[in-house]
């Protein structure tokens, strides 16, 4: 077998609401299936959900987490960066954020080098304080099937405000993303918050293990 390291370039928004739903939405510019967005919600009853546009992205994002359910929909997202909000359609989920100002780990991020091939190097390097700083969070560790995996971030903003409804259920207002999130090793930050990043999966060639 043989390994290969893909990338993904984007953003990630985390957060809770009342009801209890936690959501996690990936907007990637850039990845090995191009430009798209895939959510990734637990409920109050701790379901896990995947909602992705396609059945590639499924297999994608199912090699390296963990889902009870995967539901192939369309996902919309519209960033309104002058409003400085997203509006999200994906499914029976519909979410409006407003996004506020950086946060005080942003601003810290600017002082992090971000090169692609040094990115594995930074992640294991600030593992450990990610992990007393940003509880529930980790920026390396071994995904689903044995693949290793690093998040490198590179600016960070707060999540003022979310109106959000699963099906004609209103989910409440904005909240922690507590417990935390059980889709890999790693959750996001319990403060809502929308962190621009690249994510690295080291991939081994060779057949797909089965199930999820």
């Amino acid at each position: 077998m043989t390994t290969k390291r893909i990338s993904f370039d984007g953003h990630i928004a985390g957060f809770g609401t009342a009801e209890g739903t936690r959501v996690v939405v990936g907007r990637w510019s850039a990845s090995p299936l191009g430009a798209f967005v895939d959510v990734m919600v637990e409920r109050a009853d701790g379901t896990r959900l995947l909602l992705a546009p396609r059945d590639d992205v499924v297999d994608l994002v199912t090699s390296t987490y963990h889902f009870d359910a995967l539901h192939v929909v369309p996902v919309l997202l519209r960033a309104d960066e002058g409003r400085r909000r997203w509006s999200l359609r994906a499914g029976p989920l519909t979410a409006d954020l407003r996004i506020g100002a950086r946060t005080a780990v942003g601003r810290l991020l600017a002082l992090v080098p971000h090169h692609a091939p040094s990115a594995p190097l930074v992640a294991a390097a600030i593992d450990p304080v990610a992990r007393v700083v940003l509880s529930g969070v980790r920026t390396r560790g071994t995904a689903g099937g044995g693949r290793r995996e690093w998040y490198t971030a590179a600016d960070q903003h707060t999540i003022t405000a979310v109106r959000a409804v699963w099906g004609s259920s209103d989910l409440g207002g904005i909240a922690p993303v507590r417990p935390a999130v059980r889709f890999g090793f790693s959750s996001v930050p319990q403060t809502p918050s929308v962190t621009r990043l690249r994510t690295t999966i080291e991939m081994t060639a060779g057949p797909r293990p089965h199930g999820h």
